[in-house]
C-alpha cells in the first residue's frame, strides 16, 4: 500500500474530510471512464490559439486544450508558461489573433464572455472570485443571474456538494477561509448549470488537507458529466486527477497525454514534477 491517496483511483481515501454522501439526484454520479467527445470533436476546445491582451505581444502559440464530457483536463507547466492566459483565451477575456473556440461543435470564438455563459459556460478565475461583503447565500444567488426558474433546488446540491456553506449560508464570504471561499466560488458558478467548468488554481494558497477536498468536490462534479478544465499549480497532484492533461511552456504545446502518462514521463517528470 501507499499513502499517495490519489494512487489507485481516482480521489481522496481520507472519509474524515470527504461528503460520504456523495451528491444528489439532480448530478447523478455516473461511472468513472464514460467521458465521451461531442459530435465532430471534443465537447469545448481552444484550437491552435495564438494570441495575447490587448496590443500587446503573443502569448499563447498555437496552443490547443479541449476536454469532453465527464473528464477533468489539467493545464500545468512553469511560472509564465500561459496556462492563465489560455484559459483567459478559452473564455473570451483576450483576443485570439489565429485559431478558434469550439463548445459543443458550435463556433464561439467571436462571443464575449458574459455571452460565452449563457452558451453554458462556467468560469472561476484564481483571484477576487467572490463578494466579500455579501453572505455566502447572497453570493449564490448571484450566480443565478442568468436564470428565470426556482433554482433552490441547484443551491441545495451546492449545499450536498460543499455542507461547510450551508452552516455559514449567512455569514459574510469574506470572513471565510482561503478553502472555504474558493467553495463559494466554485458553487457559485455551478449555480448557473453550466455545461462546461473552468477553474483556474482552484487550490492556490489552501492547505494540503483542503487541496485534497476540494479535489474530490472536482471529481465529483466530473462524474456528474460536467467536463471540467482546470489550471492548477500543484502538478503532482492535479495530474493524479486528469483524465487529460496538457504541459505548457511559453505559450506553446509542450507535453500532452493522459494525466497518467504525463506522471510516467521521465521528462515530464524531471523537468516539472521534481524528478
Amino acid at each position: 500500500m501507499t499513502d499517495n491517496p490519489y494512487q489507485d483511483d481516482r480521489g481522496n481515501k481520507d472519509a474524515t474530510i470527504t461528503n460520504t454522501k456523495g451528491m444528489s439526484d439532480e448530478f447523478p454520479i455516473r461511472e468513472s471512464g464514460d467521458a465521451y467527445p461531442a459530435p465532430g470533436g471534443p465537447f469545448l476546445t481552444g484550437e491552435a490559439m495564438t494570441g495575447g491582451y490587448g496590443k500587446g505581444p503573443d502569448i499563447l502559440h498555437e496552443c490547443t486544450v479541449s476536454v469532453n464530457k465527464g473528464e477533468i483536463a489539467v493545464i500545468v507547466g512553469p511560472n509564465g508558461a500561459g496556462k492563465s492566459t489560455a484559459m483567459k483565451a478559452v473564455f473570451g477575456m483576450l483576443d485570439v489573433r489565429s485559431g478558434s473556440v469550439r463548445l459543443n461543435g458550435e463556433d464561439i470564438t467571436a462571443l464575449s464572455p458574459q455571452d460565452r455563459v449563457v452558451k453554458g459556460m462556467g468560469f472561476v478565475p484564481q483571484n477576487a472570485n467572490i463578494f466579500t461583503s455579501m453572505t455566502v447565500e447572497e453570493n449564490l444567488e448571484m450566480g443565478a443571474f442568468i436564470r428565470r426558474d426556482d433554482f433552490s433546488d441547484t443551491m441545495a446540491q451546492v449545499y450536498d456538494l460543499f455542507p461547510i456553506l450551508k452552516e455559514k449560508r449567512h455569514q459574510a464570504a469574506g470572513e471565510l477561509s482561503g478553502g472555504q471561499r474558493q467553495q463559494v466560488a466554485v458553487g457559485r458558478a455551478l449555480m448557473t448549470q453550466p455545461s462546461v467548468l473552468m477553474l483556474d488554481e482552484p487550490t492556490a494558497g489552501v492547505s494540503p488537507i483542503v487541496m485534497d477536498e476540494l479535489f474530490d468536490r472536482i471529481i465529483e462534479v466530473a462524474r456528474s458529466g460536467i467536463p471540467i478544465m482546470m489550471v492548477e499549480q500543484n502538478a503532482r497532484q492535479a495530474l493524479e486527477i486528469a483524465d487529460k492533461g496538457y504541459v505548457l511552456v511559453q505559450g506553446r504545446n509542450a507535453f500532452t497525454g493522459t494525466g497518467k502518462e504525463l506522471l510516467n514521463d521521465p521528462e515530464v517528470r524531471k523537468s516539472f514534477l521534481g524528478g
